[in-house]
């Protein structure tokens, strides 16, 4: 008589798998969250569209950019961006909320490990700055501020790689702290000049033709990665725009190897302080 013998699973594979349902499940609690909080969705969509409104507005007349652009097409992808860092601020804030409600430590206690709260909290808050981004960008087309076309592609896929580093350096800020007020402080101090120093509100100054002092905010311009994003999403969201006679403009090539580059070096720090922090374990 032949036996048939069954083999429980690896430790190893249920403990992935368990992982994985855990960072979906806290990926979905954030999006619960969201949508439960009206004014929140509510400020995600407007706050973003009357600041481009106003601003595009207001300073049309005094801005020439690329391809006879005026100051309202120019600051469409600003505005994007805006949109991403407003919600990199307030999904990664909720890391502070739920490690006072307790629930963060009865995660932190399971066995899927930690990796499930970076990669749920990213991941949700990504998802939802991504649907904001794309939401208002319809707006822009339905009121033809922009023409659809094929570049729609690429720059979703660019939002979105673009939404997870955000998140992920929002973790970086949020983990070891326990004070909202503080974590607002320095995610302002910190995200606002990147926003700003990104060629989404002003042009990025070319060496040429510079003063000392132009000279010093291109080279911290250049420097910042974020620069890189803002001028490929500018290009996607204007292809018939020629932007190399505008300046600052490398090539497709440059711009997705530093933002990728970028996004990957802030998520192993996220994990690595996600991992290694023990001392916010207690913190209430």
């Amino acid at each position: 008589m032949s036996t048939i013998t069954t083999s429980d699973p690896t430790p190893g594979s249920t403990t992935a798998s368990a992982g994985f349902a855990a960072a979906w499940m806290l990926a979905r609690r954030e999006w619960t969250r969201f949508f439960r909080q009206r004014n929140r969705v509510t400020a995600a969509i407007v706050q973003p569209l009357l600041f481009w409104l106003l601003f595009g507005t207001g300073l049309r007349g005094s801005f020439t950019g690329a391809g006879d652009q005026s100051f309202i097409e120019f600051f469409l992808p600003g505005t994007v961006g805006l949109i991403l860092l407003f919600t990199a601020i307030f999904a990664t804030i909720s890391v502070i909320e739920d490690r006072r409600e307790g629930f963060m430590q009865s995660v932190l206690v399971s066995p899927v490990g930690r990796w499930p709260v970076l990669a749920g909290k990213v991941l949700g808050g990504s998802a939802i700055a991504w649907v904001q981004a794309l939401f208002f960008l319809l707006l822009v087309y339905v009121f033809g501020a922009a023409t659809v076309g094929w570049t729609i592609v690429p720059l979703m896929l660019l939002l979105a790689i673009v939404a997870a580093g955000m998140c992920s350096l929002g973790m970086i800020v949020a983990w070891p702290m326990d004070s909202t007020q503080g974590f607002h402080a320095i995610m302002m101090l910190g995200l606002m000049p990147m926003w700003l120093l990104s060629g989404s509100f002003f042009p990025i100054p070319a060496w040429s033709d510079s003063s000392f002092g132009q000279m010093i905010l291109g080279g911290i311009m250049r420097i910042n990665p974020l620069s890189y994003a803002m001028v490929e999403m500018r290009r996607l969201i204007y292809p018939e725009v020629d932007f190399s006679a505008a300046g600052f403009a490398p090539s497709s090539m440059v711009c997705w190897s530093v933002t990728l580059l970028a996004t990957i070096v802030i998520s192993i720090l996220a994990w690595r302080l996600v991992r290694g922090s023990r001392s916010v374990d207690v913190l209430v």
